[in-house]
């Protein structure tokens, strides 16, 4: 087997050296503002998410995940996944495999309390119902509600309402609990709250009312799953960077910072993407995580004319060696 000749080592250098300086470089003429996904399988990702980190608001950084087209939504009792986002009426409906279903009847399999982080701007909708079967007597005061209570909830007593509508009308299975199951509707204020209800009943499960359009009082209809409101963060410098007279960018952050970016097909600025006084040859903004820093391709040719140079300088006075590298002369 012969050992490869001075002139070819020399070019393997040039490749190994010069390549990766240049390549990564060519890529910043990519749309900066693409590198946003703006649906996870068929839910669109508009302001203030991001499932790319520095896009959307960093209020909301790292909570929602996309993986195989599944878009999911962290919370500190877990991942779960995401059925829908209104952003015309900002909620996210969630779905929780460990609450009970139709399907489950009677087997009232192991659950976990769902829980949000309060210091997110997440909060649990009014318009969730929280039923609870099989509970213990001994442990939660299980009792239908006077009618006054729905007028005035401040004065009845915290009890679980045997009574309720929807225990009389599960959704989607009107009668799927055996005789003898009990079901009462109660709806906990706090984590703890329902941490306690889950101690001492066999399982839970949330209904949300979902609005379809009609004239009341057929306007909601009950459905499973977790609502979760969301507030979206209004800011000039988001406005501004969305006008599309003004260039039509996306709103974003630096990933360092945190602080807005205003994220063009030509690059991330602080401003807008029209703006007269930005020049997009030398962009000093932070970019969104995984873009690369902005080195002009200039100063990548003339790093590569200096390797060049170089490296035919040490080929010029190098010893030849017939073939073997030895450890004076290696150049890596």
């Amino acid at each position: 087997m012969g050992f490869p000749s001075p002139s070819s080592s020399f070019t393997s250098a040039f490749i190994l050296i010069v390549v990766p300086l240049i390549f990564p470089l060519l890529t910043l003429t990519a749309s900066q503002s693409s590198l946003c996904r703006t649906s996870c399988g068929d839910i669109p990702i508009n302001y203030p998410f991001g499932v790319d980190d520095g896009c959307g608001s960093p209020y909301y950084r790292k909570i929602l995940a996309c993986s195989y087209g599944q878009l999911q939504l962290r919370t500190p009792s877990g991942t779960y996944p995401v059925r829908s986002i209104s952003y015309s009426d900002p909620h996210v409906l969630l779905a929780d495999p460990f609450m009970w279903n139709c399907l489950d009847g009677n087997d009232f399999r192991p659950t976990r309390p769902f829980s949000l982080d309060t210091s997110t701007h997440f909060s649990l909708s009014s318009l969730n119902d929280y039923l609870f079967f099989n509970c213990s007597p001994e442990h939660v005061v299980i009792a239908p509600k006077p009618i006054f209570c729905e007028r005035f909830p401040d004065r009845c007593d915290s009890s679980c309402d045997s009574a309720s509508y929807l225990c009389r009308n599960l959704p989607e299975c009107r009668s799927a609990l055996a005789s003898g199951t009990s079901c009462c509707s109660y709806y906990p204020k706090a984590t703890e709250s329902l941490r306690l209800m889950l101690k001492y009943c066999a399982s839970y499960t949330s209904v949300h009312w979902k609005n379809v359009g009609e004239t009341r009082p057929y306007d909601q209809v009950p459905e499973y799953g977790i609502r979760v409101d969301f507030d979206i963060p209004v800011t000039t410098s988001c406005l501004r960077c969305q006008d599309v007279s003004k260039g039509g960018g996306r709103c974003g952050f630096d990933t360092k910072t945190q602080s807005f970016l205003c994220l063009c097909d030509q690059g991330n600025v602080t401003t807008y993407c029209k703006d007269p006084n930005v020049s997009w040859h030398s962009k000093k903004n932070g970019v969104v995580a995984g873009t690369l820093s902005a080195v002009s391709v200039a100063g990548a040719v003339g790093i590569g004319a200096g390797v060049w140079y170089y490296l035919r300088k040490v080929k010029a006075i190098a010893p030849v060696t017939h073939g073997v590298q030895s450890n004076e002369n290696r150049l890596f």
